[in-house]
């Protein structure tokens, strides 16, 4: 996934830093999501440490049941199956993120959206490597996609599609969302210095690993693999990268990444990769594609200033950069 770099990079100066033995530093990992979730810990308590780690550990496993559109039992899938037949009652957690996902929707111009399911199915990238989209299938596809389609009442907390065949994919938002959820059962457990990680391409930094004033991060260059296009120090905040130079299939003498522009139903055009620096990995995680997909100006117009947004465009003499 884009962004492995990050994990290196946090894993490293982790090892660094815990030369000398004090404090102690805890680890771990959990599939989930589709990703490799992983942590570090740093605490002056050994147990404690080590309770944190597998405390969140086991709250992304409860996640990954929850909100998984692969498992055919989560409370996600079970919303695809029977939300266009009628308003299906869910969690208010399930409820406030897919009222988040509307949200980022409307405000990105529908550049954000979780009703892509279709879209991913028809060009291949839903549990496969991608391929052309049938045209007529694909016209199909498109009739399916679209925010509006899915109706929230806050009264009865239910959900309900518009027209049947909508389908919601969590690939965009789900991994951000997780990785919050595992600080906060962190902090809970009094821990201020940790490395969250899913799959490298969603990190959290909470505080600075021992001897640090904050945890080094290095992003990638798509055009130049063998050197970053930028470090960053990241303490108490997120990292998320949308890339689409790793996860794609070359046909008809194109390049065609798995990120969808909802609104034209074809892979977005334009970028390699986007990685977004927020306060909430929630929201870097939904922002970096829309400012993929939306591209350079829409973003220095529109984004938050507790934003840092980095940009690599496919132009050869593009560099990549900072937005401002």
């Amino acid at each position: 996934m884009p962004g492995r770099s990050a994990v290196a990079a946090g894993l490293a100066l982790a090892c660094a830093a815990c030369v000398g033995g004090s404090p102690t530093r805890e680890e771990g990992h959990a599939d989930a999501m589709g990703a490799v979730f992983s942590v570090i810990v740093y605490d002056e308590a050994p147990a404690r440490a080590r309770t944190a780690v597998d405390q969140a550990l086991d709250e992304v496993t409860r996640l990954d049941a929850r909100l998984s559109n692969y498992k055919p039992n989560s409370e996600w899938s079970e919303l695809n199956r029977s939300a266009a037949a009628g308003p299906v009652k869910v969690s208010a957690e399930l409820f406030q993120l897919i009222a988040l996902c509307l949200d980022v929707s409307r405000r990105s111009e529908g550049a954000f959206d979780i009703s892509v399911g279709p879209l991913m199915k028809v060009w291949g990238f839903y549990k496969g490597s991608g391929h052309l989209a049938d045209p007529a299938e694909l016209s199909n596809a498109l009739q399916l996609v679209g925010y509006k389609n899915i109706k929230l009442d806050a009264r009865t907390r239910t959900i309900r599609f518009a027209r049947k065949g909508v389908e919601l994919d969590p690939g965009g938002i789900g991994k951000g969302y997780a990785v919050d959820c595992m600080l906060e059962v962190l902090r809970r457990n009094g821990i201020r210095s940790a490395f969250i990680s899913a799959g490298g391409s969603s990190i959290y930094a909470l505080g600075a690993p021992p001897g640090a004033n904050g945890w080094a991060v290095k992003l990638d260059d798509p055009k130049q693999p063998s050197r970053p296009a930028a470090t960053v120090r990241l303490r108490d905040q997120s990292l998320s990268t949308s890339g689409s130079y790793e996860k794609f299939f070359i046909a008809d003498g194109k390049r065609w990444s798995h990120i969808m522009d909802p609104r034209t139903g074809s892979p977005a055009p334009g970028m390699l990769s986007v990685s977004v620096i927020a306060p909430k990995t929630v929201d870097s995680e939904a922002w970096a594609k829309p400012y993929f997909i939306l591209g350079r100006v829409w973003t220095q117009q529109h984004k938050p200033p507790s934003f840092r947004v980095f940009m690599c465009e496919d132009k050869p003499d593009q560099p990549c950069a900072w937005i401002e």
